[in-house]
């Protein structure tokens, strides 16, 4: 996928899911003032920081399309894993901690479910608006990943715009949430005991915290200049020894600078017939390789340094 198809798919992505979210949450809310379970306002506290986090990704997304200006030459691309990283705090305060506290509070102050086929029936339909999120964040990261030749698995931990994982991690979490706030609403109703559905909401808590991490980890790594994963780099190398006038690479960086977008350099030592030619046309060649890379979806700019022969005192 191109940078601009990527791009549209996560505004899609993050619409979608912002909608969804904010009418399970307003649903959740009601439930669980019905209900009074504690797995239900844990629940409802997941929904709504989800939707916050997802408005926060949007946000993130446009101030990131931004283009380049003198401040900022390679744009501001950054910006995307920087509100991604609030979104990570979201999960963490607002859905894990909260949820964590009202389990505890419901676990200490044990309380009577009331109206439990309402609960049931809420998280139901929750549970089909949060599949339906999640395939299609899934679909997104499926065709990014065909795109690059990696596994669902390994493009999550490499992808370098966290906007379709992130939402993938909270519908993956919100499913899970629900399924256990299900469970413990039966077994509160089987046997009577508060201490499943308070366990719920301190399960659900932790699963965020969890989620919280995973989200922050990966967008720290790409806010201080974290380097191309193996396979980009090995590509990228595979298409500098196509060039017949380059005899030995001898280093080759690339860091992101946004969202499928890498700044490259390369040193580069030419084959020796080059050096027996005018400069121009090494410099040429040199220029035309450099062209060719900035063109991929995955490079935004290349700096290509020329290496002398190892016996000469000067660079061409």
């Amino acid at each position: 996928m191109s940078e601009s198809a990527t791009r549209e798919a996560s505004v899609r992505t993050v619409l979608i899911a912002v909608l969804a979210n904010f009418a399970i949450a307003v649903a959740k809310g009601l439930a669980a003032a019905m209900t009074g379970s504690a797995a239900l306002w844990a629940e409802t506290a997941h929904s709504l920081a989800d939707t916050g986090n997802e408005v926060l990704l949007y946000v993130g997304l446009r101030r990131s399309d931004r283009p380049p200006d003198e401040r900022h030459p390679f744009g501001y691309g950054q910006e995307r894993w920087f509100w991604t990283f609030l979104a990570a705090m979201g999960i963490f305060l607002v859905g894990g901690v909260f949820s964590i506290t009202e389990g505890v509070e419901a676990m200490l102050h044990p309380r009577p479910l009331e109206d439990v086929p309402i609960g049931v029936a809420v998280l139901l339909v929750s549970l089909v608006l949060e599949a339906l999120s999640w395939r299609t964040a899934r679909k997104q990261l499926r065709e990014e990943a065909r795109a690059r030749r990696r596994s669902m698995a390994e493009h999550l931990r490499r992808a370098s715009d966290p906007t379709a994982a992130t939402v993938l991690l909270e519908d993956t979490a919100a499913i899970v949430g629900i399924t256990l706030a299900l469970l413990a609403i039966a077994l509160h109703s089987l046997t009577g005991w508060a201490g499943w559905d308070a366990g719920a909401g301190i399960l659900i808590g932790l699963l965020l915290v969890g989620v919280a991490y995973l989200v922050a980890r990966r967008s720290k790594g790409l806010l201080i200049d974290e380097s191309a994963p193996p396979d980009v780099l090995d590509r990228l190398r595979e298409r500098i020894r196509e060039e017949d006038w380059v005899r030995r690479i001898e280093a080759l960086t690339a860091v992101y600078v946004g969202p499928g977008r890498l700044l490259v350099t390369a040193r580069l030592l030419p084959v020796p017939e080059m050096n027996r030619r005018p400069a121009e046309i090494l410099v040429e060649r040199a220029y035309a390789l450099r062209t060719a890379l900035c063109a991929s979806d995955v490079i935004g700019d290349v700096e290509i340094t020329l290496v002398p022969e190892p016996d000469e005192s000067s660079s061409t």
